[in-house]
C-alpha cells in the first residue's frame, strides 16, 4: 500500500470528484446533442475522464 498522507487523500478525493462530475456531464451532453460529430466528441471526453478516474482510483487503492 502507498503511504499516502491526509493531504494526499484529500487531493485524490477532490480530483476523483471532479473527474466523475466531468464524465457524467460529458455523457449527458453526448446524449442530448443532435450533431453526431459533437456528440461523438463529448463521448470521447467522457471516456477520457473515466480513464483518469480509474487511474486515480487505482492510486487510492494502492494498485499503481
Amino acid at each position: 500500500m502507498n503511504n499516502l498522507t491526509a493531504k494526499d487523500l484529500d487531493v485524490l478525493t477532490h480530483l476523483l470528484t471532479g473527474e466523475e462530475m466531468a464524465c457524467k456531464k460529458a455523457r449527458i451532453y453526448a446524449n442530448t446533442l443532435t450533431d453526431a460529430s459533437l456528440a461523438q466528441e463529448m463521448e470521447n471526453f467522457a471516456r477520457a475522464h473515466s480513464e483518469r478516474f480509474a487511474a486515480l482510483y487505482a492510486i487510492l487503492g494502492g494498485k499503481a
